[in-house]
């Protein structure tokens, strides 16, 4: 009898802690541990907080209390909140003499939500942007701050943002995993300390490089939260830049105006390719609307060769040559090197190939942006930063010296590229998924920089890993036209923490996330890669992958409630 009370008072107390929040959990529909929804609580003085916190290798430069409506978002102001700032791990490195510390800002808002982000911030970083906490897409309406959260944000342990922080080892690790892993439980005691109280539960999001650092935080920090949000992840950054340099030596070989690449692939002639998949692929979703919703139907739909008239003369715009169908085909088929190693991932033939952000990625960023980071970040050893030439290294360098030195190690950089920046096992999570924690990701079909075949490979491979099937815990959204993170001809305006959040703490997995244009007015910022045509208020439906969304046969096809996820 004695023990029958005792089990039954057990089952009471756990019944108990779901009811009030903080860390209980109980079982849910799907087998996995529910958690429970957090409480909140009051900031108490924002300057004591200089003294009061007490953090190994963490120095605090300043607490300020931020009046309500000195931030704003989409024009309606933050509530009133204490920003805190800092640094951990200050340093001068015995490798390049240079000073390096993680810098940090937090903000903790006056009444708190008991939730805590972790902003995980995009590109090379070094710069600690406002920590406000992204819900996803472009133009957002709303933060996490606003919503009541405790955020965090940092430069990843390096200023500025330049690739030269390269040259330091210990700097790469920082970049690639190890500033999450050392601002996480910072992060925590300062919320404790500033609140009286831990996070009950704790969510971290980002897009480009930031869903890198989230994916990799759900491989390596999966018992630190509870809840992912991922957006455009070039999880296979390196890889990817490879991959992009890969395509500026192909488009400048293609180039009419030497030296410049976007001649190589002109506007007319992406418009010429968009137009012809629209042709294809756009009423496969039973409506013509200048969005392809189902894009794996489209790629068994459309071809290249077939569907794109050859040019029998010049190139006019209104056909491709023979040399640019072989040269572009295989970029979307997937780069290679010269002896045919496919280096990243292919890519989907989509509508949002003839916007500037699709040119900008394909065109400037290599010689730009790619070089720097592989040349300098990622190989071992780096290439001389005296004497580094970003665009002359993306189109004389050779693709495979490249894949061979992202892969290396030395003895001054002991792990190699392929280890800190990419998540070790991405298709094993787990470990955030037995005790509870959601991963939500969502990729637009038009980014050209970070492959949506790549992550929906990465999708398949976890479902495959978790007997076909891993929605009880993980749900990948596809963005139809977005290029990367925003624009293009697309519904790119969403909120996918607030069904993050209640997956993570009510059990109510999202079937679908509701996307909005960013027309004229729009209070987020006008997307000027939306076709005259559309409505300025279009909604769309964005499905939880294999589904799709497809046009019920009747109604506006201008609003979502006229589409359904199959």
């Amino acid at each position: 009898m004695k023990n029958i009370q005792l089990t039954a008072m057990a089952a009471s107390v756990a019944l108990l802690l779901t009811a009030c929040g903080g860390s209980g959990t109980k079982a849910s529909a799907g087998g996995l541990p529910q958690l429970g929804a957090a409480s909140g609580a009051t900031l108490g003085n924002c300057a004591d907080l200089v003294n009061k916190i007490n953090f190994a290798n963490t120095t605090i430069t300043g607490a300020n209390a931020i009046a309500a409506g000195a931030l704003t978002v989409a024009g309606k102001p933050v509530p009133a909140h204490c920003q805190v700032t800092g640094q951990m791990y200050k340093r001068t490195s015995a490798v390049d003499g240079k000073s390096y510390a993680i810098g940090f800002e937090m903000r903790l808002p006056n009444n708190w939500n008991g939730r805590f982000f972790y902003q995980a911030n995009g590109g090379v970083d070094g710069s600690v942007v406002t920590a406000t906490g992204p819900v996803g897409g472009g133009g957002p309406l709303d933060n996490a701050l606003n919503m009541g959260f405790a955020v965090i944000s940092s430069d990843a342990g390096h200023s500025p943002a330049t690739p030269f922080f390269g040259t330091d080892p210990q700097a790469r690790l920082d970049y690639g995993y190890q500033a999450v892993g050392k601002l996480t439980p910072m992060a925590k005691y300062i919320i404790e300390t500033a609140y009286g109280k831990k996070p009950d539960r704790s969510y971290i999001g980002g897009c480009s490089n930031g869903g890198r650092h989230t994916m990799v935080a759900a491989a390596r920090y999966g018992d630190q939260y509870d809840g992912f949000l991922v957006g455009n992840p070039g999880y296979r950054l390196p890889l990817a830049a490879i991959a992009n340099i890969a395509g500026a030596k192909t488009y400048n070989t293609l180039a009419t105006t030497p030296g410049d690449l976007s001649t190589g692939f002109t506007q007319a002639e992406r418009t010429l390719v968009s137009n012809a998949v629209l042709a294809k692929c756009d009423a496969l979703d039973g409506a013509a609307d200048g969005l392809v919703q189902n894009t794996q139907a489209c790629q068994a739909a459309f071809d290249l060769n077939r569907d794109v008239p050859t040019c029998g003369g010049s190139r006019d715009g209104t056909c491709l040559s023979a040399a640019q169908k072989t040269a572009i085909g295989g970029l979307f088929a997937g780069a290679t090197t010269a002896s045919g190693t496919k280096i990243y991932s292919s890519f989907p033939y989509d509508a949002g190939l003839a916007t500037g952000g699709w040119a900008s990625w394909k065109f400037n960023a290599p010689l730009a942006l790619d070089s720097g980071a592989v040349g300098l970040i990622w190989e071992a050893p780096p290439e001389d930063p005296a004497t580094f030439n970003g665009p002359n290294f993306a189109l004389t360098g050779d693709l495979a010296t490249m894949l061979t030195k992202v892969a290396a190690t030395n003895a001054t950089f002991t792990e190699s590229a392929l280890s800190f920046m990419l998540p070790p096992n991405p298709s094993d999570l787990s470990t955030l998924k037995n005790r509870g924690a959601k991963i939500m990701v969502y990729h637009g079909t038009s980014d050209p920089i970070f492959s949506s075949d790549d992550t929906t490979a990465w999708y398949n491979a976890l479902r495959t890993n978790n007997g076909g099937d891993a929605s009880n815990f993980a749900r990948f959204f596809a963005v139809p036209g977005m290029n990367h993170c925003a624009g293009g001809p697309t519904a790119d305006q969403f909120d996918m923490l607030t069904p993050l959040v209640n997956w993570v703490e009510q059990g109510k997995a999202p079937d679908s996330v509701q996307a909005s244009v960013r027309g004229v007015g729009n209070a987020g910022g006008v997307n000027t890669d939306l076709p005259a045509s559309w409505s300025a208020s279009r909604t769309r439906p964005l499905c939880p992958y294999p589904k799709a969304a497809k046009y019920k046969g009747s109604g506006n096809i201008e609003d979502a409630a006229n589409f359904t996820c199959e």
